[in-house]
Parts: structure tokens; sequence; C-alpha cells
């Protein structure tokens, strides 16, 4: 059995008095992958901050292994002012583990070629940041959060604004890197869909609702509805969930 590496006891989350949701019970495992969905303002990023430590509970308690998080923010708030190429950006992610005016070593260098190379970039190493695709961008900052040798990889919202092709080949290096890393992974999408169906255990979150477990035993049209107040239609064709809309269904 997986070890317990994180656990949330009665946890609310929120701004100040501002409480988004309350008696949060949750457990993260040892390579475990899961999803994160609901509508916007629903708390999916505060949740987020609160596991990674820069936001505190408004109540419960959490507990945790001495872990090492390697996270991946939406991508169009990461502008680089300077010039940076591919490898400096994934640099940056060594620079968090140094001590002040420490300079990379043999170490540091062989673990961000080996990054590059694990994300699919490694020809990219000298171009610019700045010209690259929204993909190539993705991976970047992925292969970033990967050099500081997490133990969980957060992502928040990794295929927003991707072209189709872009987005599937994304999705398809995330699960990948879960399978052959063997890290726990944590993914927040606004497509239920895409999480449905690469994640092992999803987390819906609504003001006030909170709902976690395997994908098979959540993932219910009775709990689609009060995460998003809206009816749909959950079903399984070739072995991938298809989600639809009943309103869309009743127009057509």
């Amino acid at each position: 059995m997986n070890k317990e590496i994180v656990k949330l006891k009665d946890v609310s989350i929120g701004y100040g008095k501002n409480v988004i949701i309350s008696g949060i019970n949750l457990t993260i495992y040892d390579n475990d992958f899961i999803g994160i969905v609901g509508p916007n303002g629903a708390g999916k990023t505060t949740l987020l901050k609160t596991l990674l430590g820069s936001l505190k509970p408004l109540a419960g308690k959490i507990e945790k292994a001495s872990l090492r998080f390697g996270y991946v923010p939406q991508r169009d708030i990461v502008q680089p002012l300077l010039p940076y190429t591919v490898y400096d950006v994934v640099m940056m992610g060594r620079f968090s583990l140094m001590k002040l005016f420490q300079y990379p070593g043999k170490t540091d260098k062989e673990i961000v070629e080996e990054c590059l190379k694990s994300v699919g970039i490694y020809f990219l190493r000298h171009n610019n940041y700045n010209s690259l695709s929204g993909g190539q961008r993705q991976r970047t900052l992925i292969a970033r959060a990967l050099a500081v040798k997490p133990q969980i990889l957060i992502l928040d919202e990794p295929t927003n604004g991707m072209d189709t092709p872009s987005h599937y080949s994304l999705l398809d290096l995330i699960k990948e890197l879960h399978d052959n890393q063997k890290l726990t992974v944590i993914i927040v999408s606004h497509l239920l869909s895409d999480v449905a169906n690469i994640t092992k255990k999803l987390i819906l979150l609504e003001r006030n609702f909170f709902q976690a477990g395997d994908i098979e035993d959540v993932l219910s049209e009775e709990n689609l509805r009060k995460t998003y107040s809206s009816n749909f239609l959950v079903t399984k064709v070739d072995e991938e969930y298809v989600i639809t809309s009943k309103h869309k269904e009743q127009q057509t």
C-alpha cells in the first residue's frame, strides 16, 4: 500500500475571514494522480496554495511528510521581462535550492539537461523562452518544476489556451511523467473530461461542497449537478468518460 504523504483534517480554506470551503478531509498518497475540478471561484487555486503552504488553512490541520513540491503555475501569468533562454528558465528551478551567491554546479547542469529531455524540448534549450509556442512554454515550465526533484508535481490549468494537438500532447506528457517517474501528480483544470480520462482520483469543488475519491466513485451525475448547478450525462465509450450537458442535448 502506498504511503500517506499529506493529510487534511477538517480544513477550511479561504482568505482572511472569507471561508470558501470548510470541513475538507483528504489524504494524498505517494504516487497518487489527482484531478481537481470545479467552476470559476470554487476554490481550486486556493486549495493548491494551501497545499503548497503559501496560504494557511483558516481552520483544521494539515499533516505533511518532508516534501518538495514542483509547481507549474498558469502559463499566462509567467512572462519573463528579460530574454531568458529555455535552459535559463529551467535552471531557475535549481536556483531555488541554492544558497545566496551560489553558482550551479555539475549536478545542477546535469539535472536541467535531464529535465529538458524528459519533457521533449532539449533541442530548444538555447531558444528564447518568449519566442516559444504555448505548448513549448508549458513544457519549459514543467521542466523547471521537475528541476527541484519534487515528490509532488502540481499543475494549474496546464492546457489552458492551447491548440488541440498541443493540448493532447501535453496531457500525454503529464501521464507519462506520473507513470515513468512515479510522481504524485495533482492537476487543476476547468476541462472535466481531460481530468477524468487521465487521473485516477478526482476532487470536485464548489463553495461549501467538497467531494474526493476514486474517479469511478466520485464522477457521478449527482455530484456534477451539485458542483456545477447543472445537469450532466456521464457515459463511457471505449473505456473513456464522455461528459455532456443534458441541457445541450435537449436543445439539439
